[in-house]
């Protein structure tokens, strides 16, 4: 992936985003959603895993066809709301190695602080797909970048299902080579750090926890 920053267009995501902003729609609808759009964001995130062939008979012949090639990815999820994303990826990647990375904002300074760290062995050679929903102020997904590159991790792309122009730029300038890939630039963060015009905090929607 050339580029830093791939909005995906597609109108079926963009249609799914649409319902997820809408404030009315209920916490089970919401979770839904969110699985249906992360398996069309992580089609394009993987668009370019490098492919080997096998020998397989069809009913009619043997032939060599395309299958993934290398160790299986590693899907790493930034807690707690990347596991709304996580979870709708493993449907479509069900063998991938999965990891978590456990970061909160310290009230006083606003820099992430690590409570938990778990990922598979081996992710300098494995495809690393990051995953958080939102993408604001980028301090929590530079700090989890970070934490995978310092686990040996070289080759990372960030999934996302809104992005800040704040925290964009944050990553491109922390982490220039790894891609993000989103449903929407949304327009500006406000006061406080949340996604204008958003859909609002992307873990109480999802869990119910307003």
């Amino acid at each position: 992936m050339a580029e830093h920053l791939t909005i995906v267009d597609h109108p079926l995501v963009q249609h799914k985003l649409t319902l997820m902003r809408d404030r009315r729609t209920p916490t089970a609808v919401f979770r839904q959603l969110l699985r249906e759009i992360s398996q069309l964001l992580a089609y394009e995130t993987t668009r370019e895993l490098p492919l080997t062939t096998k020998s397989v008979e069809t009913p009619l012949e043997e032939m060599e066809s395309p299958t993934l090639a290398g160790k299986k990815l590693a899907l790493v999820s930034i807690l707690r709301a990347g596991n709304g994303l996580l979870d709708g990826v493993l449907e479509l990647i069900p063998s991938a190695r999965v990891g978590f990375v456990g970061l909160y904002r310290d009230e006083e300074t606003l820099q992430p602080v690590q409570y938990y760290f778990k990922v598979p062995h081996g992710l300098d050679d494995r495809l690393v797909i990051a995953v958080d929903p939102m993408l604001a102020t980028g301090n929590s997904s530079v700090a989890a970048i970070d934490l995978l590159k310092g686990a040996g991790a070289t080759n990372i792309r960030f999934m996302c299902l809104l992005a800040a122009p704040e925290g964009v730029a944050r990553m491109k300038e922390a982490h220039p080579d790894v891609p993000i890939v989103t449903a929407s630039l949304d327009r500006e963060l406000n006061d406080v750090g949340y996604i204008m015009p958003g859909l609002g905090d992307a873990g109480d929607r999802m869990f119910g926890t307003k």
